[in-house]
């Protein structure tokens, strides 16, 4: 769920148990502020008494899982800032449990958290609004507002039980990170109000043995091939010059206020051929932004790429193209131009197409077979260099990356074009031997 808007709802039955629970569910942030604004609600259930449980982003990015009746708040003294990437986030309650420590259990990527900024346990044998009978079960916000800001998958709930994170994940024996388990069996039962959706997708319709389907209550609920299996990348938040604009859309969405900024993904290459698009939808301000890459560890912030020789880039007011300076290259652009961007990081060569069209007569057959002399440029900076796409723009421009999710912002592309890879859905066809940048593609 990408928009910062959307939500999910559930009117639950009578609970199989109050007092045991499992809640399971991977995010991944977005949004631009390091500390923001407001918390974020990622799962609320409130009860016709008024009160509400929930499991929630605080304001300061600890994980808090709450429960009004019984006066409990267990908030992670670890932060959770990082959008480049997908947590797994598994909470156990069991009140009946005689140490109260044993009660509320939160673990992340299948670990068990032990540090708390604040630890106050239920009593024992309490009740949770979270599973309990006719509740409203929210996922995405609370009741009161405060949407979570970013995407989640594999949203699972066990009504009864108070489960391991390894009934939902396992370590991957060649990686070593913490990765989805596709079949999940609880060890006892799914339980009354026991759930499992946006298993494929953005299905809303329950994948457990159960039938406890939700609904969108808000918002557009759109589907992404960046996934806890398969990170794509986006914009990274992190990065302080993204300051004086907005991201939104999973951090695809760019729109620049009253500053010239360059941007970075948060990916960086320095080997294989990656290909991504981006479509330029508001100017707005000015015909002023430019696409491209740079050397990660010279970026330039204030500027745009291509001001000195360690940025690349290609201009949509004048459709040159620019390092340390411009020069003859292709044709202008302007709103609802896509504009596709192929890099080769093994010869560091780059390319850009308008519509389809790979500028300065390049053809997508010579680029596929590494023929490199129609590019904007070949051996570019030094062999072992790692370089990062970037983007600058200003007043009021408007961009929506496709790093191979398949939308620009909430609209779907038109056609999906010919991607031998077989990683990503873009706009227009993909050279030969070209990928997305994403996980899988950087390690395929």
């Amino acid at each position: 769920m990408p928009s910062a808007s959307t939500y999910l709802t559930r009117s639950a039955t009578t609970g199989t148990s109050q007092k045991k629970f499992t809640f399971s569910f991977w995010f991944k942030r977005t949004g631009r502020f390091v500390v923001q604004a407001a918390s974020q609600w990622l799962v609320d259930g409130y009860g016709s008494g008024s009160y509400n449980s929930s499991i929630y982003l605080s304001s300061g990015n600890a994980l808090v899982v709450f429960d009004q009746a019984s006066s409990t708040t267990v908030a992670t003294s670890r932060l959770f800032r990082d959008n480049s990437g997908w947590y797994n986030a598994v909470v156990a309650v069991d009140t009946t449990q005689n140490t109260a420590s044993d009660r509320v259990k939160i673990y992340i990527n299948g670990v068990q958290e032990t540090s708390f900024s604040t630890s106050n346990y239920p009593a024992q044998n309490s009740n949770f609004e979270l599973t309990g009978n006719g509740a409203t079960i929210l996922i995405g916000k609370r009741n009161a507002g405060d949407y979570f800001n970013g995407l989640m998958s594999y949203v699972a709930c066990i009504d009864g039980t108070a489960e391991a994170p390894t009934l939902f994940g396992e370590v991957d024996s060649s990686t070593g990170e913490w990765k989805i388990k596709t079949t999940i069996t609880p060890t006892s039962a799914w339980g009354n109000n026991g759930f499992l959706i946006l298993k494929d997708g953005n299905t809303i319709t329950d994948q457990s043995s159960n039938s406890n389907d939700f609904t969108l209550g808000g918002g557009t609920l759109t589907n992404t091939e960046d996934n806890p299996s398969d990170v794509f990348a986006s914009i990274n938040n992190l990065d302080n010059r993204t300051q004086g604009c907005n991201l939104s859309m999973g951090n695809t969405k760019i729109e620049w206020h009253n500053d010239n900024r360059n941007m970075f993904a948060t990916h960086v290459i320095n080997k294989g051929k990656y290909y991504w698009e981006m479509k330029y939808t508001d100017n707005s301000g000015g015909t002023n932004a430019m696409i491209g890459v740079s050397l990660a560890d010279t970026r330039q912030a204030d500027s745009y790429p291509g001001h000195d020789a360690t940025g690349w880039s290609y201009y949509a007011d004048n459709g040159q193209k620019y390092n340390s300076g411009g020069s003859s290259y292709g044709n202008t652009w302007t709103i609802n131009n896509i504009i596709g961007v192929a890099f080769d990081a093994d010869t560091r060569t780059l390319w850009f197409s308008k519509d389809g069209v790979w500028q300065n007569s390049a053809t997508i057959a010579e680029i596929g077979a590494g023929t490199t002399t129609n590019s904007a440029w070949t051996g570019m900076g030094s062999a072992g260099d790692w370089f990062i796409p970037c983007v600058s723009g200003y007043d009021q421009n408007l961009v929506e990356f496709n790093f191979g999710n398949g939308y620009f912002g909430t609209t779907a592309i038109s056609s999906a074009g010919t991607n031998a890879s077989g990683i990503g859905k873009f706009e227009y066809d993909v050279p030969t031997n070209f990928t997305a940048l994403s996980l899988k593609g950087m390690n395929s």
